[in-house]
């Protein structure tokens, strides 16, 4: 099977991916996730895959494993991981709606990811309109939060990437042609700061302000940033009372090094931040952490298999380490066979320029397909 002769055709992958850009579904809705895990189920039911629903927890939205029939089942086979979840909130369409201008098309999610678990969802239905058969089992499994580091289901992601041979991750392409063959380790954090409160116009010495420390300390972890480790301040909330000096006020810290060491190193340097001056507390806390993937063997050879698929579509695929976190960490950390970065191609992700290159949809379907259908 030459998967440069599959007909995938443009504007029907637009046509059928339009409605999941349209379902909105930022992480910490979990109804919104639920509702566009509902769209993605009815979609892969009706390729004939079989679906099982994993219910929520922590607050989430739920986890879908989509079976597709194989003689095999039993076998140790393809995963294909995904979330469906997005950083945009409830109305971002209204500022970033879908609309195509030429080769570009935009949306909230539409290049960080949806549109790359589309395209895989595509691959598997023109495999089946070929009539041709996947060497092994391929399994979807699309999760709700990714977006804040996958919380509630990295035990599900690990325990089915140990049932398979391979993980194929449809994350954005890594740069023009790239795919990804490893990713940086990252962690989180949690920030509080305690003061004391006094009215603000009576009695503003007495205070103790909670938001000025925590300002204080934004500045002092950003500077921390260097070549081998990273560290940003992505969110922060505090008072409740313009009259009131603030006694609380709290924030959430990101760090991401391209090597396990340097992330440790990291967070001992988070972690030391913790003190008490002047009755003011500043504390810090671990949160959520993702290894660093390092690509082994068997992650380099699948690679090669997929540099020569690539080959016959006229694609010359390149692959590299990435930034930016996704559940692929989780499996290359396991050791299993992992290409990530198998997305579309675009630019904009977390942004209100979010889009996607159009001719992209039929060249990564291709890239896909030619995987499931030689991998053995």
């Amino acid at each position: 099977m030459n998967p440069a002769e599959l007909p995938f055709d443009t504007e029907t992958m637009l046509q059928g991916l339009r409605p999941w850009i349209e379902c909105e579904s930022p992480t910490w809705d979990a109804a919104a996730v639920n509702r566009m895990l509902d769209l993605a189920s009815r979609d892969l039911a009706l390729a004939g895959a079989r679906i099982e629903r994993i219910p929520g927890r922590m607050g989430f939205g739920d986890c879908v494993r989509a079976r597709f029939p194989h003689p095999r089942a039993d076998t140790p086979g393809i995963l294909i991981a995904g979330h469906l979840d997005t950083v945009h909130p409830i109305g971002t369409l209204a500022g970033l709606p879908w609309r195509r201008e030429g080769n570009l098309c935009y949306g909230p999610g539409i290049f960080d990811m949806k549109g790359g678990n589309y395209t895989a969802l595509e691959a598997i239905r023109q495999l089946a309109r070929a009539g041709v058969a996947t060497p092994l089992p391929v399994t979807f499994l699309l999760t709700p939060d990714e977006e804040v580091g996958t919380p509630s289901v990295r035990d599900v992601v690990e325990a089915e990437a140990a049932r398979n041979k391979y993980v194929l991750v449809a994350e954005p392409a890594l740069g023009n042609v790239g795919v990804v063959t490893g990713r940086y380790a990252i962690a989180r954090f949690n920030l509080e700061a305690v003061g004391r409160p006094s009215h603000a116009g009576a009695t503003l010495k007495a205070g103790r302000s909670a938001i000025r420390e925590l300002a204080r300390r934004v500045i002092e972890i950003d500077a921390m940033s260097d070549d081998d480790c990273t560290f940003s301040v992505g969110v922060v909330r505090g008072g409740q009372w313009v009259n009131c000096v603030a006694s609380r006020a709290a924030g959430e810290a990101l760090s991401m090094a391209k090597r396990q060491a340097d992330l440790d190193r990291g967070v001992e340097r988070m972690l030391a931040l913790s003190s008490t001056d002047n009755d003011v507390t500043f504390t810090v806390t671990r949160g959520v952490t993702r290894p660093v993937w390092e690509p082994n063997a068997a992650t380099l050879a699948l690679y090669e298999k997929a540099r020569a698929i690539g080959k016959t579509i006229g694609l010359d695929l390149t692959h590299g380490s990435a930034g930016g976190g996704s559940d692929a960490n989780f499996t290359g950390a396991m050791g299993i066979a992992t290409l990530d970065g198998l997305g579309l191609r675009g630019n904009g992700a977390h942004t209100l320029g979010e889009h996607i290159e159009v001719d992209s949809l039929p060249e990564r379907g291709r890239l896909i397909a030619g995987l499931l259908a030689t991998l053995d």
